[in-house]
């Protein structure tokens, strides 16, 4: 899940809501979006191999 931040970068979150703090995971803040789809991909293979 990708959400533009008030700065103009993109973060990365988590699907699911971590249930130990009611929020989504911060995978990462990248300059573009295409970067963070990028490493979306790159952590939905890694979770599956």
């Amino acid at each position: 899940m990708i959400r533009k931040l008030a700065s103009g970068e993109y973060r990365l979150y988590s699907r699911k809501v971590n249930p130990k703090t009611g929020k989504r995971r911060n995978l990462g803040t990248f300059r573009s979006r295409a970067a963070a789809e990028k490493h979306e991909r790159e952590v939905q293979y890694f979770k599956r191999h």
